[in-house]
């Protein structure tokens, strides 16, 4: 299926070898054998969008792959991306039986993207929407929680209308997932296969000075603007060429065609210790760089990244150093050096030809401030009822990275259809959300 959006020819995300590729047919019908089918299956239970995991691979292991997809689809609509991105092995694979046996677990992700492809491939979708109620939803930000949230409002029967401020939609799918696990091709191909469905999506629009009209042309609101901009370290040197933020270096990466390295590089430093910092470690690692050194201020046990993250970045030749703050940038006539670190109350200097800065992202206090009865945690994160999303304002509901949880695509999506489905309700009942 093509796709209406234009991305460079020659991006640098084409220059990395997907981790897991697609399963044959073969590949996926043995792997879908494996499986116990369980009762009350703990995989399911583990799963923030409620797949019934056990009943689609069944539908694999019996050649049904339409009636796979059509199971993981009625559930997350956004299969395939959490088929290449989801962390199942802290989730729905993490609680495999399997493992009480001291068998491998099941390949819950690669078994998603196997079933999910075709749907994203022809565009054909599963579901009808219901007749129209003539209900209006804006959704601001184009990510995985607004997408969730408009195909399931549209499937009952609203009119769904996501605003987003970039040139493309899809969130980080699009610009900040690592390469080697998806591609913006591919996150493109699902966010028109969503957008097929009836969904329109406006790019390039600003919606923080039309919050008002937002409320005034629309039923309800669904806030999914994710996260924002990379934090930034405070200290001497920081500013000027080699010194890159984990989102910035991300999005260039697979969104653009200019050079992401500095010619020669032959060292690079990685600030931070979550799962940004590991897939900006390991794409450097993949793209040749012959020394990558993380640099994290706690040990490897706390760490926020997944340890599995942390031990393929390892095998793949990334160094962590830990206990270690940078002090300060070495620079020499305005040319990027390295980095004073302070590492286990030792002064070291560190050589580096780039260094990413991975140590957070920033979020819209600005933006979120401006709608409305709308509260924020200490965090900056959208308070929101747990049960419906909505928040302090009965007409404006949020999700995804904006809001307190994890900070993983099947969770937004689960977000998504949890607001979606609160709204019908109360749209249905007052007419104009509860105004």
């Amino acid at each position: 299926m093509t796709i209406p959006f234009t991305l460079p020819k020659q991006r640098w995300e084409l220059k990395f070898s997907e981790a897991y590729p697609l399963y044959t047919d073969a590949e996926a019908i043995a792997e879908a054998n494996r499986c116990l089918y369980c009762y009350d299956a703990p995989c399911t239970k583990t799963c923030p969008a409620g797949i019934d995991v056990a009943v689609f691979i069944r539908k694999i292991a019996e050649r049904n792959r339409h009636g796979a997809a059509k199971t993981v689809l009625a559930s997350n609509i956004l299969g395939y991306s959490c088929g290449c991105v989801c962390p199942d092995v802290v989730l729905c694979a993490g609680s495999c039986v399997l493992k009480d046996f001291k068998k491998p677990v099941i390949q819950i992700a690669r078994l998603h993207r196997y079933a999910t492809e075709k749907f994203l491939s022809d565009g054909k979708h599963f579901f009808t929407p219901a007749t129209a109620t003539g209900k209006k939803v804006a959704l601001v930000g184009a990510g995985p929680a607004s997408l969730a949230c408009a195909y399931e409002l549209k499937l009952l029967g609203h009119e769904p209308v996501i605003f987003e401020k970039k040139t493309l939609p899809g969130g980080l799918n699009t610009t900040g997932i690592a390469p080697y696990k998806m591609t913006a091709e591919d996150a493109l191909r699902e966010v028109e296969a969503i957008r097929r469905i009836g969904i329109e999506i406006r790019t390039g629009v600003d919606i923080s000075s039309q919050i008002k009209t937002l409320l005034k042309d629309y039923d309800a609101v669904f806030i999914g603007v994710g996260i924002g901009d990379d934090t930034e370290l405070n200290v001497p040197g920081i500013d000027g060429d080699g010194v890159i933020g984990s989102i910035e270096w991300i999005e260039q990466l697979r969104l653009s065609d200019k050079p992401a390295l500095p010619k020669n590089t032959k060292r690079a430093l990685v600030v931070g210790g979550g799962n940004t910092a590991l897939d900006a470690a390991r794409e450097l690692a993949q793209l040749g760089v012959p020394e990558v050194t993380m640099v994290y201020r706690r040990t490897a046990q706390l760490m926020p990244g997944f340890r599995h993250e942390l031990n393929d970045a390892r095998i793949e030749g990334v160094h962590l150093l830990e206990h270690a703050v940078i002090t300060e940038i070495v620079r020499e006539k305005g040319k990027l050096k390295g980095a004073r670190v302070r590492a286990s109350d030792e002064d070291i200097f560190l050589q580096a030809d780039i260094i990413i800065i991975a140590i957070g992202q920033a979020k819209w206090r600005d933006l979120l401030m401006k709608f409305p009865d709308v509260e924020l945690n200490e965090a900056n994160e959208i308070i929101v009822d747990e049960e419906t999303g909505r928040t302090g304002n009965q007409r404006i509901y949020a999700g995804g990275d904006a809001t307190p949880g994890m900070k993983l695509v099947v969770q937004a999506v689960a977000d998504g259809k949890r607001a979606a489905q609160a709204m019908h309700r109360e749209l249905l009942q007052t007419g104009k959300g509860g105004a």
